[in-house]
């Protein structure tokens, strides 16, 4: 005769839907199948959060698991059944009540199945033989049934915290980097603007910068600090580029000096002058003479470019009115678009620093409709080296849009 397998919970304890669910895929266990047994537990402990169980709720599965006899849980024995003296020992001491409601969170986590004798006690019933003919206790069949479940979900938590650990790494870097470049930058003199644009000094920069470390909780998710990670990222790339630029500069007076001084002191063996000698008080210094910086044109007047691209004066520390304002602010906006250093200057060189910057307010202006400001502004750049773009229809157009929207309304 086949003994009737307990289903339901002693005493007052409820049965629930959770319950009938983890003893229906108990029952689709293959008998073959085999799994070690700290294996599964340790997957356990790694995905602990995504089943829902608690750590001390762990401790007393492992307790468990220690009265079963093998290291692989395989076949029909897979019912332990200790006392609660001898579980509350095995889990630390853990004090009784403390156990009974730790062994109701396994089973509510569908992780152990209850398999309670009619009087509510743990034990099993051997046959003539020795063999455990009938046990009651706690049942550990979802553990081998579910093990791929588990061992999955192991993998991508620890994938995920990967990820947040190299996230967190980059934040880390990207700090140390522009703390250190910035304090270097004030102590060497270096300027942060180029072509009369850019942050007025170093100042401003350090609380750009401590205005995105602000926002860095103490506790996140991968999602929250990604975005924080970039835009350290570009910030720091942008710092960086001021340095090198720095540098580029001495190097290049350096060697027009070095240029200079060899014309000067050079000297021919050669008897026959080509050129007619002149006294050494009027011998031209050879000099190299840097190429002019075009003026930017402001073909449109400023309040006709605020008109087209309100949304960059929310950007403006006090406001813009005039077009140095407008520059200093379209310089930070490009760094928050997540417009690239080289993208920016190749813009300025092509349309000068003006229309540029009203290129990014534009940018700005049209929001999610441009998915990447960085690769848009380099199509305009193209488009203006070969003469056939031109800022006009762009602000005209955004006026329009923005003059139909009340009578949409």
């Amino acid at each position: 005769m086949v003994s009737h397998i307990s289903t339901t919970p002693f005493g007052r304890r409820s049965l629930t839907l959770a319950h009938v669910a983890s003893q229906a895929i108990a029952k689709e266990r293959p008998p073959e199948k085999a799994v070690h047994k700290w294996n599964i537990f340790r997957a356990i402990c790694t995905a602990k959060a995504r089943i829902g169980v608690t750590e001390r709720a762990l401790a007393v599965l492992d307790a468990l698991l220690t009265f079963h006899p093998e290291t692989v849980l395989t076949g029909e024995g897979l019912i332990v059944f200790p006392s609660n003296q001898q579980l509350c020992l095995r889990a630390h001491g853990m004090p009784p009540a403390t156990l009974r409601r730790h062994l109701a969170v396994l089973v509510d986590c569908g992780l152990v199945i209850r398999r309670d004798s009619p009087n509510g006690k743990r034990y099993a019933r051997k046959d003539r033989a020795g063999e455990v003919e009938v046990a009651f206790g706690f049942d550990l069949s979802p553990l081998v049934v579910r093990a791929e479940e588990f061992e999955t979900w192991a993998d991508e938590v620890q994938l995920e915290e990967r990820a947040l650990k190299l996230v967190r790494e980059k934040i880390t870097i990207c700090r140390r980097d522009i703390a250190k470049m910035i304090a270097t930058g004030m102590e060497e003199g270096v300027s942060t603007q180029r072509g009369g644009q850019g942050p007025a000094d170093w100042m401003e920069i350090h609380e750009l910068y401590r205005g995105i470390i602000g926002r860095v909780p103490r506790s996140a998710t991968r999602q929250v600090l990604e975005p924080i990670a970039e835009e350290l990222s570009l910030l720091a790339d942008e710092v960086l580029s001021l340095l090198e630029d720095h540098i580029k500069t001495q190097n290049m007076s350096g060697n027009e000096s070095h240029s200079e001084r060899h014309i000067q002191n050079s000297k021919t063996d050669s008897p026959i002058d080509l050129e007619p000698s002149f006294p050494e008080s009027r011998v031209a210094i050879v000099e190299i003479q840097p190429e002019p910086v075009k003026k930017p044109e402001r073909p449109f007047p400023l309040g006709m470019v605020l008109d087209a691209c309100p949304d960059i004066i929310d950007y403006a520390r006090g406001g813009i009115s005039n077009w140095r304002d407008f520059l200093a602010t379209a310089a930070m906006v490009r760094s928050m678009l997540g417009i690239s250093p080289s993208a920016w200057l190749d813009a300025q060189n092509a349309m000068g620093e003006t229309e540029a910057s009203i290129v990014v307010a534009a940018i700005l202006q049209r929001g999610e409709a441009i998915s990447s400001a960085g690769g848009y502004l380099r199509g305009l750049t193209r488009k203006a080296e070969a003469n056939e773009f031109s800022i006009g229809p762009m602000l005209m157009a955004l006026i329009g849009s923005r003059r139909r929207e009340p009578k949409r309304a």
